[in-house]
């Protein structure tokens, strides 16, 4: 039967920040940023990473196509949600359970190994599975350890790639194609994004500073960030999607923020609430001079110069297709609070960009009485595929 209501009804969490929600929560509210500086990647320089450095759990299936650490990952989180997601599937039936999950890297980094053996070495390393870094690989692992029948696929769409898989979530449960989804994101570090990143000089060398005079780049990060998604009142409600895809540059934003603008605008229309009606944004907040530019502009367009945010990404760096899950996931832990309002601090120097609008940046001290009803994560990712989710407390 197709669900008109969409609910977040648990979350398991993975990242530089904290390995559980009361971990990450932990953090958050006492401002204890966790990045590693290590050159680790070939950068040729020490970069601050955020880069999970505990124990990750062996993989039950022994298939060389599930080895890697992006299904580690994406274990962790999930035996965190382990309840929930069982009581689900014997509630709903396995067949009826689907699993959607964004990624960027999904298991580049074990590919990299390989071809890095094949070159040196002359053949890939026993065991090497090529199928271990298709972008459907993680969804794939989830699916068979589940035993899940419904929709499996990956989503890849850079940085917006685990708002896009909760985005997809609602819209398999409303088509009536399944009961219950397991969405989200997971991206792992590797040499490709980090290179990548390094080759654009789109990196900082110290932690990253969103909205600052003073940002010059970002932090890569990883992470995992799962929810159960359903019908059922329990949670969080997704009440509102915007989704976008711009083109207008493959990496650089639109300048004006016409496309960030759009998708905030269409995620409060399909809520039906106005933006004084939310509490708090979190916002992409790169810390790259140009995407902090575009996104201050279309914020003070839509919400004006009131509306409480912040940019969570110092606490995890960029976690790239798990960053759209983590931050709804902030999003998640802000709204389900009890009592005092808490609301997750912008890290940075305090000294604002006078080009800049002067958007309301939340310090650690930043309250609203009452747990904030409603809060829009905002994802900008490259080629404009941008996507803002907006999350309403139900209790």
């Amino acid at each position: 039967m197709s669900v008109r209501d969409c609910y977040l009804n648990a979350l398991g969490v993975l990242c530089a920040a904290g390995d559980s929600i009361d971990r990450l929560r932990h953090n958050l509210r006492s401002e204890t940023t966790a990045l590693t500086r290590i050159d680790a990647y070939g950068a040729g320089r020490a970069l601050p990473l955020g880069m999970y450095r505990g124990e990750l759990p062996a993989l039950p299936l022994p298939q060389p196509k599930w080895q890697s650490r992006n299904n580690r990952f994406a274990l962790a989180a999930l035996r965190q949600i382990d309840a929930e997601v069982s009581a689900a599937i014997e509630r709903y039936g396995a067949d009826r359970v689907a699993v959607v999950i964004g990624t960027s890297t999904s298991g580049i980094a074990e590919a990299e190994s390989a071809i890095r053996a094949r070159v040196e070495q002359g053949e890939f390393p026993e065991g090497y599975d090529y199928a271990v870094q298709e972008m459907g690989a993680c969804a794939q692992f989830i699916a068979e350890l589940l035993g899940a029948g419904g929709p499996v696929y990956g989503i890849s769409t850079a940085c917006s790639s685990g708002a896009r898989a909760l985005a997809s979530a609602r819209r398999l449960l409303r088509a009536g194609l399944c009961d219950a989804v397991i969405a989200g994101g997971v991206d792992t570090l590797c040499y490709l994004t980090v290179m990548g990143f390094c080759s654009l000089e789109a990196v900082s060398d110290t932690r990253c500073n969103p909205f600052s005079r003073n940002r010059d780049g970002i932090n890569i990060g990883e992470a995992a960030a799962l929810f159960l998604v359903t019908g059922e009142a329990r949670g969080v409600r997704l009440c509102g999607v915007g989704e976008g895809s711009d083109a207008y540059h493959i990496s650089a934003p639109e300048p004006s923020g016409a496309g960030a603008i759009r998708c905030m605008q269409a995620a409060l229309d399909d809520a039906g609430v106005g933006a004084a009606q939310v509490d708090y944004i979190n916002l992409h907040g790169t810390a790259t001079p140009l995407n902090d530019r575009m996104e201050s502009k279309a914020v003070a367009q839509v919400f004006g110069l009131d509306t409480l945010c912040s940019s969570s990404k110092p606490f995890t760096g960029h976690t790239l297709g798990a960053a759209g899950a983590l931050e709804a996931g902030i999003c998640w832990l802000a709204l389900s609070e009890d009592g005092e309002g808490w609301l997750p601090p912008h890290v940075w120097d305090g000294d604002r960009d006078p080009e800049l609008p002067e958007i309301n940046l939340a310090d650690a001290g930043a309250r609203r009485g009452p747990a904030p009803r409603r809060a829009l994560s905002n994802s900008f990712a490259f080629g404009g595929n941008n996507v803002s989710l907006l999350l309403e407390r139900i209790a």
